[in-house]
């Protein structure tokens, strides 16, 4: 298991745009589906990785409490499920009944949307503003599967309530860090090693 960091995209870029399929529902989710929310985060995610499923089940709490909270909220995997199946769209579907996950969870299969976002690993984590600014690209906390913290979504939480609270999130943020995307052969984007 490497631990691959994010690459932490600048801040006050753009949201880059997509439309996606989300294999639980049949439906296709675009970012404009969210143009009156006043925030949106964006989650790169994988069924298979160690650091993802630490986190999942709080993912699922936070999900919950700030969806309620107005805040729109995606999930996209990416990874190349030729060699890794255990992330193709219908294990998609399951592990958004098994978690409760409320927010899509869509499929990036061309690895477009992920090249866009300069996604590095799972979980990476992209919040943006009611002008769909980034106003924070970090750690869902400081929890890790080798480390005994616990799960509470505090980086996440505080950026989310200071930007559902009209406060522009501090500039410090400490990135996530996870399993790498798993490109497919021959599409590596410039920052994969």
């Amino acid at each position: 298991m490497v631990l691959t960091p994010s690459t932490m995209m600048p801040l006050g870029r753009p949201a880059p745009d997509f439309t996606l399929p989300e294999p639980a529902t049949g439906k296709t989710v675009s970012i404009s589906d969210y143009d009156d929310a006043p925030a949106l985060l964006v989650v790169f995610l994988s069924n298979h990785c160690p650091y993802v499923k630490h986190i999942a089940d709080g993912l699922a709490r936070f999900g919950r409490e700030y969806q309620e909270k107005g805040l729109a909220m995606v999930g996209i995997m990416s990874n190349d499920v030729d060699n890794h199946p255990e992330d193709a769209p219908p294990k998609m579907a399951d592990e958004v009944k098994s978690r409760g996950y409320t927010f899509p969870y869509l499929y990036d299969e061309s690895q477009e949307v992920a090249k866009a976002y300069q996604a590095a690993c799972t979980p990476d984590f992209f919040l943006f503003d009611g002008d769909r600014k980034l106003v924070y690209r970090g750690q869902f906390d400081d929890a890790r599967p080798s480390l005994d913290v616990p799960v509470t979504g505090g980086d996440l939480r505080t950026a989310c309530d200071d930007v559902l609270g009209g406060r522009q999130p501090s500039e410090e943020q400490q990135p996530s860090a996870g399993c790498n995307i798993k490109w497919k052969t021959g599409n590596n984007p410039p920052w994969f090693g």
